[in-house]
């Protein structure tokens, strides 16, 4: 079976949710708006929505509808599905919304013969999001998206950070929400070694959660320890996309050969063979954060979305 198309269905008038147009029911114009976010995950159940759980998802089109008096709420497209516990720095949503939904932004302010532009109703709207958003989750800007923009399928890549202390002493008490602590001393260079063999394009099986319908197939363009000033160990994973609990497969199994319980050829190995590996711990969730989600220029975003909608396959 080929990998779901979309989040969620397209726009009427639109082609597979690729560009906004006119809305075939109301007749309504519709605007594509993008959403760069962040939150702490420490209490939230993911980000997806889900029925009687606090999520991302539910928290923020809750708050779209309110504001733009919109019901049932809008549904919003992610850039990355991030786990329960999981943080971002970096995420990104879109949501397509009538034009008209706007008007609901300027408040005291609507004035039917000066009417506020869109660049003044999407400031109004960023403000009401603040307002109205819990303190764990934080909108930090609201743009009108370019024609093709898909926030899932339009994305070059997805960073993430996994963040770890290894000091005997454990973790600064304020930020245990955002870093793991790992008891026992680990090897940098250990790590990158073991790192250095998962880079390119593989089936990284061994290290998702399977879905039906869903490749495994993915690009991983960087995987690399740091320890910083602070004596923290920070690993930046780069992929073009990541399946099911990979990242914190991956970290998992890296820090296995940190500790000196793995050869440095074990996660390699693991991922050869293609098939769940028991030794394989998945890493914390609260140590893992969505850092970034790069896009390429306004006129290569429709070609990059039909080139990710097709499922891959590996080259023999």
């Amino acid at each position: 079976m080929p990998e779901p198309v979309s989040d969620v269905a397209p726009v009427p008038g639109t082609v597979a949710g690729l560009a906004p147009g006119i809305g075939a029911d109301a007749g309504e114009p519709t605007v594509r708006l993008r959403l760069d976010l962040g939150y702490e995950g420490t209490d939230f159940s993911g980000w997806a929505r889900q029925p009687g759980l606090r999520t991302v998802q539910g928290e923020l089109e809750q708050a779209l509808g309110r504001i733009l008096r919109l019901d049932p709420p809008p549904s919003l497209t992610v850039a990355g599905r991030t786990d329960a516990g999981v943080h971002a720095r970096g995420q990104v949503t879109h949501v397509d919304i009538p034009v008209a939904s706007l008007r609901a932004t300027e408040g005291r302010r609507s004035d039917p013969v000066a009417p506020m532009t869109m660049a003044e109703r999407l400031a109004a709207l960023l403000r009401r999001l603040a307002g109205a958003l819990p303190l764990d989750v934080r909108v930090n800007a609201v743009t009108e998206a370019p024609e093709g923009f898909d926030a899932r399928f339009s994305a070059l890549s997805r960073r993430y950070a996994y963040r770890v202390c290894d000091a005997p002493g454990g973790v600064d008490p304020l930020r245990r929400a955002e870093v793991l602590w790992y008891p026992r001393p680990l090897d940098l260079g250990g790590m990158n070694a073991a790192a250095a063999r998962l880079i390119g394009e593989h089936d990284f099986a061994a290290f998702c959660k399977r879905r039906d319908g869903a490749t495994t197939i993915r690009e991983l363009q960087r995987l690399e320890w740091e320890r910083e000033e602070d004596g923290l160990l920070v690993a930046t994973v780069v992929a073009d996309a990541f399946c099911h609990s990979m990242v914190r497969a991956l970290v998992g199994s890296l820090l296995a050969v940190g500790e000196g319980n793995r050869p440095v050829e074990w996660p390699g190995t693991v991922l050869v063979n293609a098939v769940r590996d028991s030794g394989v711990n998945v890493a914390p969730a609260h140590g893992l954060c969505l850092e970034e989600v790069r896009y390429p220029g306004p006129e290569e975003l429709i070609s990059r979305a039909r080139q990710t909608r097709r499922v891959r396959t590996l080259s023999r």
